[in-house]
């Protein structure tokens, strides 16, 4: 029988249903050493909640580690790099992390390096070993993975008469008018803060940009740039987006689009399953193709990786933590994951794996060796969070003096 994230789950949900979702689960007394993990949480409620899943694998490590116990919690996505955050600034390290990998920690030496809490680096995606590198080092170990694509409301296109995807910037507005034209949402733009930093460089690489350059200097308000910006305001004003970009979060786009609302997005394989839940597509009324640009469709797309990071505290617990990281990587839990999630695995033998499983997601998965990725600086973490905050801004008059705000951020941490 394939194994599938819902089945390794299962075994898991009644007891893990009966903590409060987001506390830690609660630790024996007899206990020799207790690990805390602070995941993101990639659910959408009680039901699929990745409190769940990790907590699954705590209590398979227990069962296999009897003198460990991991305690488990999960946050919300939008609210980790807070969370995170806000522990280590009042000196309540957790022991491992999974989601955004925070290089300012790396660079304050309250990190592992790879090497230190893992048997097998060579193991994990090579394609994100330098976006999980400080100085050279490698500490974040990627986890979950993922990559972009254009889709495309093949149902809207035929009532538009669109005959094939758009491949420039030109063609997509022109196609976006269209589909607005018949009473729906042309191109779904979410520029809001759960990843607007993601919607925006893609844009940006259709013009050649990006928030750096090839050689790792900040250019965030390049010339191409700002030239991006204003044609996303032209398209924005023309009535060919939705109302207000700024305020709008990916997951509400991406859930729109599933209900047959918006003609195209830039998406990502956690969008397959909405679409098949909505129930108002079915595979044939829906379509993917390379992310436009300005001159023609992109050649590498947006590679994003989460990672996990292990925190040093005093000392005492890096042979647990690196039990902890081999047992979680196995490529059983690596599919788990990616199976309920709809991501890819962070590991290269989870992604050999898991390819043979779920062929509809080769595409994606061909599309990480030379995938476009973030800034690996220290100073991202801020840089993204003000991208976040103030890029919906940039639709409008003036996109300039926010993208000059931005530069500024960088350029400060340097």
């Amino acid at each position: 029988m394939r194994v599938t994230g819902r089945t390794f789950l299962a075994g898991g949900i009644s007891a893990a249903l009966a903590l409060t979702l987001g506390l830690f689960a609660a630790a024996p007394a007899h206990a020799d050493t207790v690990l805390t993990l602070v995941a993101a949480d990639y659910g959408t409620g009680p039901k699929d909640s990745s409190q769940i899943y990790w907590q699954k694998i705590a209590d398979d490590f227990h069962a296999a580690n009897p003198s460990i116990t991991v305690k488990v919690q999960t946050v919300n996505w939008n609210d980790f790099d807070t969370k995170i955050q806000t522990m280590v600034q009042n000196r309540q390290y957790p022991d491992i992390t999974e989601g955004d990998y925070f290089s300012n920690y790396a660079q304050e030496g309250l990190l592992y390096k790879v090497s230190d809490v893992m048997t097998d680096p060579s193991n994990l995606m090579p394609a994100f070993t330098k976006l999980g590198s400080y100085e050279g080092a490698q500490y974040g170990m990627p986890f979950t993975t993922s990559s972009r694509t254009l889709f495309y409301n093949k149902k809207l296109f035929a009532e538009a008469g669109i005959a094939a995807a758009p491949k420039t910037w030109d063609e997509l507005m022109t196609d976006a008018g269209k589909i607005t034209a018949k009473g729906h949402i042309g191109y779904g733009m979410p520029l809001g803060p759960e990843e607007a930093q993601a919607e925006t460089l893609l844009w940006l690489l259709g013009n050649g940009g990006g928030y750096q350059t090839a050689d790792g200097k900040w250019a965030i308000n390049s010339p191409q740039n700002v030239e991006t910006l204003e044609f996303m305001t032209k398209l924005v004003k023309a009535g060919d987006t939705e109302p207000n970009p700024g305020t709008k979060n990916r997951a509400a786009i991406l859930e729109q689009f599933a209900q047959g609302q918006i003609g195209m997005v830039n998406g990502i394989t956690t969008l397959l399953p909405i679409i098949k839940t909505a129930g108002a597509l079915t595979d044939a009324d829906w379509g993917t193709a390379p992310i436009t640009g300005k001159a023609g469709p992109l050649d590498s797309t947006l590679g994003v990786c989460d990672f996990m990071a292990a925190f040093k505290t005093d000392g005492s617990k890096q042979e647990a933590i690196k039990k902890f990281v081999d047992f979680a990587l196995a490529d059983q839990y690596q599919i788990a994951f990616s199976e309920e999630y709809n991501l890819l695995p962070g590991t290269v033998s989870g992604a050999a794996a898991f390819s043979k499983l779920d062929p509809a997601l080769a595409p994606f998965m061909a599309a990480l060796p030379k995938a476009v990725q973030y800034p690996s600086d220290t100073v991202w973490a801020q840089v993204k969070t003000q991208i976040q905050q103030q890029i919906g801004t940039a639709i409008g008059p003036d996109p300039k003096s926010v993208l000059d705000s931005l530069q500024a951020t960088a350029e400060k941490g340097e």
